[in-house]
């Protein structure tokens, strides 16, 4: 598994741009990513694949941050609430949710579909440092 790419937004409610870099914050979420705080969903995380395969059943040509999601992994495994798993050398995340309810989202309005109320991880940082694309990604017992 590794990271394909890291986006972030200002504002909730918006679409995600692509980051080179980013820096994860224990307890809070990515620097300047306006989901940052002291909640169960302060990094949202989407297998690369699902958006591969989205684009191509829907015909459509969605990027990184597209879905609103922070963090898209290529080969993610499956995870549960309760596992963790590292991103480069320190960032950890703990996933606390599968899923959410869709409110309609900025994306379903935008793009006419949505993976994050199915797919996404929502997770907490519990432990910090910088993150970028192609680090490696590892379960943590």
């Amino acid at each position: 598994m590794k990271v394909h790419a890291i986006c972030i937004s200002a504002q909730r409610g918006t679409l995600k741009q692509e980051v080179p870099s980013a820096v994860f914050v224990a307890q809070s979420g990515i620097q300047g990513d306006g989901h940052s705080g002291d909640w169960g969903r302060q990094v949202t995380c989407l297998r690369w694949e699902s958006v591969l395969g989205s684009n191509e059943k829907n015909h459509l040509t969605m990027g990184p941050g597209d879905f609103a999601e922070n963090v898209t992994i290529e080969g993610m495994e499956p995870f549960q609430p309760g596992d963790r798993f590292r991103l480069g050398p320190d960032v950890v995340l703990e996933v606390s949710q599968i899923g959410k309810p869709d409110h309609p989202s900025v994306v379903t309005r935008t793009f006419g579909v949505s993976l994050l109320p199915h797919e996404g991880l929502f997770c907490k940082v519990i432990q910090g440092g910088t993150v970028r694309p192609g680090d490696e990604v590892v379960a943590v017992p």
